[in-house]
């Protein structure tokens, strides 16, 4: 691997005391790779920066662009460990396929991951609630407007420093009109456009005073699919209720881990589709405790209002100690952080 390192790190400008805005402050590295002539070129790691794209890149005009959200993490004794690394390595192949893209090589993915981590681990602080953000993405780089899938791409990674990302509770609103994905379509992966489409409705959504939206199916509007771009749980009759993932809602590994930890602590977990009516009625005789998200770079919020055709319905106010949802974030966290014993492998630590 060809590695060229900044002679002047950006790290003395970052002042950990205060709160740190998602996606502002990025570390000295990153990884790209080229994919020319059906190969997989050297891996290089250079400076932060920018690359030149002529106007006819393929990615401009047909969209094939995917990525991964992932997180690094640092312990009391400054060991560095990712979350659930490869199961983020298979849905970024997982995406790819999808949209007619190369497979990108472990050795690549996670090796260069590494070797980028290593490099940068200053920007890692070791702190409970901050992490580095880590985003890995291929783009198509034909210099062609021929509708097709492009001959040439470029693998990348990148990271940014972060704490806490959502630290309210959320007003949602369920929406009648836009559709997130739909049946057949590429929900299910991390694609670009899946995040351009869903811009404009939560746009009119924030106008009206809310922070998210709940999106529900696109043939009938009547099914409660996911919360802006996270996965979502309802808390009902002491169950956790989420939709089953499909080809319309993406698998979140976040998802997965609530799920999966979930049943290790006995708590009842149904995987199905829940419908307005159904939330209306339970939330009409009180019975919906909580309503939160999932997500890698939330990894839990919960919700405070759900709005359905101009009507409010407050959940009930808990202290954090009582929400199911605190429960769950901070065993969650403490696994990350290397707190608490992780019975499920989810931690990797970087050697």
């Amino acid at each position: 691997m060809l590695i060229e390192t900044e002679k002047r790190s950006r790290i003395k400008h970052m002042n950990w005391d205060v709160e740190i805005p998602f996606g502002k402050y990025y570390t000295d590295h990153m990884l790209f790779c080229e994919y020319r002539k059906d190969l997989w070129n050297e891996p290089q790691i250079q400076p932060f920066g920018n690359f030149i794209f002529f106007p006819n890149t393929l990615v401009f005009h047909y969209g094939q662009a995917i990525f991964e959200g992932m997180k690094a993490f640092k312990d009391r004794k400054n060991n560095i460990f990712l979350f659930r690394p490869l199961e983020h390595f298979k849905r970024f192949n997982l995406s790819a396929k999808r949209l007619a893209m190369p497979i990108i090589p472990k050795t690549i993915f996670l090796e260069g991951l590494i070797n980028l981590l290593k490099l940068d681990t200053k920007w890692i602080f070791p702190k409970y609630g901050y992490s580095l953000y880590i985003r890995p993405f291929m783009i198509a780089t034909d210099g062609t407007i021929t509708a097709k899938p492009s001959l040439n791409y470029i693998f990348f990674i990148f990271c940014t420093s972060v704490n806490k990302y959502y630290s309210r509770p959320l007003k949602v609103k369920i929406e009648l009109k836009y559709s997130r994905s739909y049946n057949g379509g590429i929900g299910c992966i991390k694609a670009a456009g899946n995040y351009a489409a869903s811009f404009f409705p939560t746009k009119q959504a924030q106008i009206e005073g809310f922070d998210q939206i709940l999106w529900t199916d696109s043939a009938t509007h009547s099914i409660l699919e996911e919360a802006g771009n996270m996965n979502v749980f309802f808390y009902i009759q002491n169950t956790l209720i989420t939709a089953q993932a499909n080809d319309k809602i993406l698998n979140g590994i976040s998802r997965r881990s609530i799920i999966e930890f979930s049943k290790k602590n006995n708590i009842n977990v149904i995987e199905q589709a829940l419908s307005i009516e159904e939330l209306k009625y339970y939330l009409k005789k009180n019975e919906v405790a909580e309503i939160f998200g999932t997500g890698t770079a939330v990894v839990i919020n919960h919700f405070e209002t759900i709005n359905l055709k101009h009507k409010n319905y407050l959940l009930p106010s808990l202290n954090k100690e009582e929400r199911l949802s605190y429960f769950l974030k901070k065993n969650l966290l403490d696994i990350q952080y290397n707190l608490n014993k992780d019975p499920f492998n989810w931690k990797f630590q970087i050697p």
